[in-house]
């Protein structure tokens, strides 16, 4: 199912265990992005903030900080995955293999795991999918499972999906 001009995401019927989604919005991380949400969250820890510091670290520049990359790359997720969502249900089996810099861009894709029927609400489903990014080289940066509640068909707040 390709996304176009309207697009109002995908419901649980949509989703078929092996079905991939190379998510289309690739983002180049600014050095402001990643001070500003290391700020934000009160990371503490200098790699992220101070140039000086990071020089001296076997990396010699600020890394991205990992919470953002999980952050970024499940935002990138959302046009296909879970504009209908109803909640996060949790991520699992988070992966950081190789380091994330400032001006890297980041292009991610999804893999649909594992679709059931919700025990406890007859209008939603439950998806778990893998969720990768990379680097503009391909190298990998993340890697992790996530599990979402979202809406079946007809079910969607204020729009009915036919």
């Amino acid at each position: 199912m390709a996304i176009t001009p309207g697009w109002t995401g995908r419901v649980f019927e949509d989703f078929t265990v092996g079905d991939i989604y190379e998510h289309p919005l690739g983002r180049t991380i600014l050095d402001a992005d990643n001070v500003w949400f290391t700020c934000l969250t009160m990371n503490t820890n200098p790699i992220h903030f101070d140039s000086e510091y990071a020089k001296q670290t076997e990396f010699k520049r600020r890394l991205v900080n990992s919470c953002f990359t999980l952050s970024l790359v499940t935002g990138q997720s959302v046009t296909d995955l879970t504009m209908n969502g109803v909640a996060n249900l949790g991520w699992d089996e988070v992966r950081l293999p190789n380091p994330l810099f400032e001006g890297d861009t980041v292009y991610s894709r999804s893999e649909v795991l594992e679709t059931r029927e919700s025990k406890s609400r007859p209008n939603v489903g439950i998806v778990r999918v893998r969720t990768t990014g990379v680097n503009q080289d391909k190298t990998p940066v993340i890697a992790f499972t996530r599990t979402f509640m979202i809406w079946k068909r007809g079910h969607v707040p204020g729009r009915t999906l036919g």
